[in-house]
């Protein structure tokens, strides 16, 4: 082992007085990553003699090899006492979009970008820099493999120890919005905590398709606590629950018998959603369209948009349902009008709608369909054809 003064810079590496000039290749400058060799110029250096050449009287050098030497010496020592929970110094040596890897003497531990701190960032620079000193916890030892997993937050108290009592279900608190996922948004409501507002969550009158729709990333919201796990260190939140839910009210507002406005918003086979309120539709039933006309489907008496009157006929606000109807806007002809009309023995005119084979439907009014039934055709047993 000699020691020299790094005197210029040569082809392929350094020129260093140990006595008599000698070669220090420049991959055997330093054991770390070096943009520019430049940098040892005038630095005193412990070198380990690689190469002798009498001959030309060339003298080959490394300062490389002694340093690992030593390195190896400091990882083995280094191993042999460091244990999970111990508080080091080290200095961030490299960093990359997972994390820092930081020198403990001797030895790199790797300190990953979710152990940097109870919060939320994107990258590991947001924390650490190059050539940082810094202070880790040691979280896990692998003698083995001689790695070790090392953390920056656990040198504090977590922040969802005592959560629930910070946040008590039923609270409401200010967040800002720091991610927006196809399924909901994520709300920061203090360093490291973070609450879920789903979808489900966000409005009791809008059917949210996309979170986007509500709120943006950087958006101040109020939030309501739903639902705490520090164990799952989880929160949920709600939006809607600032508001009063339409259907805690609608059975005082909607009791049966009452008649309604409403706007056509969805056609099914069985019926047409009705929105009477922002939040709350009534089912229009088929069977409820018309008290003498037989509905195949409701495009036949309503279409997409119109507005129409109705009477409420059941509220199940449990079940967030209600029951309307159109033919109850007038009274039932079956009762009043049309055993008087058509009286049995009375003579009528009608047009035949329909044959089958047990006899043929004649329409008595626009609206109002008789059964003329085979036996009554005349002419004896057979198809009405």
């Amino acid at each position: 082992v000699v020691q020299g003064k790094i005197m210029k810079k040569i082809k392929g590496g350094l020129l260093i007085d140990i006595g008599v000039p000698a070669f220090l290749p420049a991959s055997q400058v330093s054991i770390r990553r070096t943009r520019d060799i430049n940098e040892f110029i005038g630095d005193e250096l412990e070198c380990e003699i690689i190469k002798i050449d009498e001959a030309r009287e060339n003298i080959v050098v490394s300062a490389r090899k002694l340093q690992e030497r030593n390195r190896e010496r400091l990882k083995q020592a280094l191993l042999s006492e460091i244990e999970e929970g111990q508080v080091r110094d080290g200095v961030v040596k490299n960093i990359a979009d997972f994390g820092a890897f930081v020198d403990l003497g001797g030895i790199d531990g790797l300190l990953h970008i979710t152990d940097m701190t109870w919060g939320r960032i994107q990258h590991p620079s947001e924390v650490v820099q190059i050539n940082m000193p810094i202070k880790v916890k040691v979280l896990k030892v692998d003698r083995e493999r001689e790695r070790i997993a090392l953390g920056m937050k656990q040198l504090s108290s977590s922040p969802w120890e005592g959560i629930a009592d910070r946040y008590p279900v039923g609270s409401r608190h200010k967040g800002s919005v720091v991610n927006i996922m196809s399924y909901g948004a994520f709300v920061k409501l203090e360093e490291g905590i973070e609450g879920l507002v789903h979808v489900s969550e966000m409005s009791w009158t809008k059917r949210v398709n996309d979170p986007r729709e509500v709120v943006q990333p950087g958006d101040t919201v109020e939030v309501v606590i739903l639902g705490v796990n520090e164990e799952k260190q989880e929160i949920s939140l709600g939006m809607k629950q600032l508001e009063t839910n339409p259907w805690d009210r609608a059975s005082d507002k909607y009791q049966p018998g009452v008649k309604v406005k409403g706007t056509v918003r969805n056609l099914t086979s069985y019926g047409a959603f009705v929105e009477i309120e922002p939040g709350i539709d009534g089912l229009l039933h088929v069977s409820d369209m018309s008290w003498t006309r037989k509905v195949s489907h409701p495009n036949e008496m309503v279409k997409k948009g119109d507005v129409v009157e109705c009477v409420v006929l059941a509220v199940d606000t449990e079940k967030r349902r209600i029951a309307l109807g159109m033919k109850q806007l007038e009274s039932d002809p079956w009762e009043s009008s049309i055993p008087k009309k058509f009286a049995a023995g009375v003579e009528v005119e009608g047009t035949i709608t329909k044959v089958t084979n047990f006899g043929v439907f004649v329409e008595l009014t626009p609206e109002l369909e008789g059964l003329l039934h085979i036996s009554e055709l005349g002419g004896g047993e057979g198809n009405p054809e």
